[in-house]
């Protein structure tokens, strides 16, 4: 976490074990995203009237880039709750269920808009264990046998379908690393 985790509680004495407990639970949470910003945790004695029977309300906030992810433990919902240690666990369950949705999506958005251009092999010289690319936009890229993914060097034909990396290389650009789309498209005659 970036800044240090906040810990309050509300109609109850403060407890050093219990906020031990859930310095603990936070300190997990990086496994499952490790941008966390900053993280507020409340623990609340929702009845402090009852001699016996008080129930405990968490609340989390864990403050992620772009969003702020908010874990509310009611506790009339759940008769374990008269347990602080165990409304704690339910309620940083609950916060690394959303931590790990949020980590997944994000990663996924991520993943969705990188672009890979795609081209077709112009040139292929076997023995010198290389060859080039012609990009979409007209370009010409090299690429040496080892970028080419899964050993499939040998597969390749003039006029295959192709998606590269791209890189600059000490001649101009080069395909760091490219991977067979399609079958070779062959000119009519």
């Amino acid at each position: 976490m970036k800044l240090p985790l906040q810990v309050t509680f509300r109609n109850m004495d403060t407890s050093d074990v219990l906020e031990a407990n859930i310095r603990e639970h936070a300190a997990r949470l990086n496994k499952f995203f490790d941008h966390i910003m900053h993280c507020d945790v409340v623990v609340e004695e929702a009845h402090r009237r009852h001699h016996k029977g008080n129930l405990y309300h968490v609340r989390i906030d864990i403050t992620v880039p772009d969003k702020e992810i908010v874990v509310d433990r009611e506790p009339d919902k759940h008769s374990a709750h008269e347990d602080p240690y165990v409304a704690v666990r339910d309620a940083f369950d609950a916060a690394t269920r959303q931590l790990e949705d949020y980590a997944r999506r994000r990663s996924q958005r991520v993943k969705s808009h990188e672009w890979q251009p795609e081209g077709f092999v112009t040139e292929l010289e076997p023995l010198l264990d290389c060859g080039r690319i012609g990009s979409d936009e007209g370009r010409s890229i090299y690429f040496h046998r080892n970028s080419v993914a899964d050993g499939d060097f040998d597969r390749l034909e003039v006029g295959t379908r192709v998606r590269y990396v791209e890189s600059e290389g000490d001649e101009g650009p080069q395909a760091s690393m490219v991977k067979i789309i399609g079958s070779p498209v062959h000119a009519s005659t």
